[in-house]
């Protein structure tokens, strides 16, 4: 029996702990379900994370996701669509003779004759589906692409197509889709930019501005790697130890504090103090990255470092792989520098289709060959194409024009239904005729299968809702799993 008067004796240091060990951790998840609970929040109340939390936490999607990661190869300048995916017979019947179609006006306004592909298009795959001789790695991994050949865009000179194409919209000044991805769904590394940009040589027209944040706020935009050994500049410490640059971050972190209540809520401000911390996190991150020597030499060749045509393409896109390993959402991976250009022959096409061909055509199968095996691809998406494509008829003798009015585009893994035909050009391969996909389309499918709804994904921007897809796109379903 116990009475009012009754003191239970006191505990022990060392029963204390034993009592309390568990409430250390149950503090510590609170903590962090709170940031992902806040962030959860953000992305349904289309705001960004409050200040205070970790605006790369990965956060809840709308649905359930298909692929956790995206890796956009961009082939800068518009690989042109007849002599790639999309082979036209007429173009041999017709070679040389004036089209017998109305064409609209061309980027440079000249209209030469009809130019048939230069190279031979075979079945691939158990899907039979046709790839140019351009392409003979690639096209061993043809089951697994969802080659659309449909897609329109709305401009035909580079600069705009570009910002259209990243940013869905023809001018600078909106944010790109791998600031909307990584705005949506933070990140599942917190050492590493949750949207990175792999530049293999060439920057495209547009620069900086097609992985822009724009009005999102600074953390979301993407992050430039150069290629070589140095591909983030002026990551080394220069400190000797690194109780010397704790010390140091600590001091900007009482300085920042200081300045909290007058600049609260301020997005450089806050950006910059989350960009001390990840540049301090990359030092380590960084170095271990890009530190190619545990692949093994089958994997160097099969992405095609061991020859020197590939080796740039073929290091980015084994970076790729290793970006979406440690949980980076978003990787674009740009063209490498080919005799001074990119996809853009508005003349000699057979020696600039090839070239820029040969540096891309191992690394990407590579590429996707290695995420199948390491069970990657499920998870991740592959998009590969150009801001458009090219006419059907020459430009000068030997080249081809832009052409945004139908063109192709692959994508691969993450929930796509691989070895399909989607859309369909004219006989001439020069108009969308059939099941058109536009840019909008494109971008509503990649977050439809990031688990993200398209209408949903908006931030509160010059009085009005903004989102990637502004007031249009449509899901592509007809190349889902």
């Amino acid at each position: 029996m116990h009475c009012r008067h009754f003191i239970a004796p006191p505990q022990t240091r060392r029963e204390m702990l034993l009592r309390c060990a568990g409430g250390f951790g149950a503090v510590a998840a609170a903590a962090l379900l709170g940031d992902t609970q806040a962030a959860a929040e953000a992305l349904t109340s289309g705001s960004a994370p409050a200040a205070g939390h970790n605006p790369l936490a990965p956060r809840a999607p709308h649905h359930r996701a298909r692929a956790k990661s995206v890796i956009f190869l961009f082939m800068d300048g518009g690989p042109s669509q007849v002599d790639t995916f999309d082979p036209k017979p007429r173009l041999d019947r017709e070679h040389g003779q004036p089209i017998k179609m109305q064409v609209p006006k061309t980027q440079f306004a000249n209209v030469g004759n009809v130019l048939k592909s230069p190279w031979r298009f075979r079945p691939r795959g158990a899907s039979g589906i046709p790839v140019s001789d351009l392409f003979p790695a690639v096209a061993e991994c043809v089951d697994d692409l969802a080659v659309v050949r449909s897609m329109v865009a709305q401009f035909s000179e580079h600069t705009s197509a570009n910002y259209f194409l990243h940013t869905g919209h023809g001018m600078p000044g909106r944010p790109s889709m791998g600031a909307w991805t990584t705005y949506g769904l933070g990140s599942e590394s917190q050492n590493l930019p949750g949207f990175i940009v792999l530049d293999s040589g060439m920057i495209p027209p547009g620069g900086q501005d097609c992985f822009h944040s724009a009005f999102l706020p600074a953390t979301y935009q993407g992050s430039m790697f150069r290629h070589g050994p140095a591909p983030v500049p002026n990551l080394q410490r220069t400190e000797a130890t690194d109780a010397a640059q704790r010390a140091k971050l600590e001091l900007v972190r009482g300085l920042d504090r200081s300045s909290a209540t007058r600049l609260a809520g301020d997005d450089g401000f806050e950006s910059a103090i989350e960009n001390f911390e990840l540049a301090y996190r990359m030092q380590t991150a960084v170095p271990d990255l890009i530190d190619l020597s545990g692949e093994t030499a089958e994997t160097h060749a099969l992405y095609g470092l061991d020859q020197p045509q590939t080796a740039i393409m073929g290091r980015q896109c084994l970076l790729a792989r290793r970006l979406v390993e440690r949980g980076v959402r978003f990787i674009e991976v740009l063209c490498p520098e080919v005799d001074g250009d990119r996809w853009d022959q508005h003349s000699n096409l057979v020696k600039g289709h090839e070239l820029n061909a040969g540096a891309t055509d191992r690394p990407i199968a590579g590429l996707l060959q290695d995420l199948k095996r390491r069970g990657l691809l499920d998870e991740t998406l592959v998009v590969w194409g150009g801001e458009f494509g090219r006419t059907p008829m020459a430009q000068g003798s030997d080249g081809r024009d832009h052409n945004p009015f139908g063109y192709t585009m692959w994508l691969a893994g993450g929930g796509v239904r691989g070895g399909t035909i989607h859309g369909e050009t004219d006989d001439y391969g020069y108009y969308a005729i059939r099941d058109k996909v536009e840019i909008h389309d494109l971008h509503a499918t990649m977050l439809h299968l990031l688990g993200m709804d398209h209408t949903r994904l908006t931030y509160r921007f010059s009085g009005r809702d903004m989102r990637l897809t502004d007031v249009h796109g449509n899901v592509v379903t007809g190349i889902l799993a």
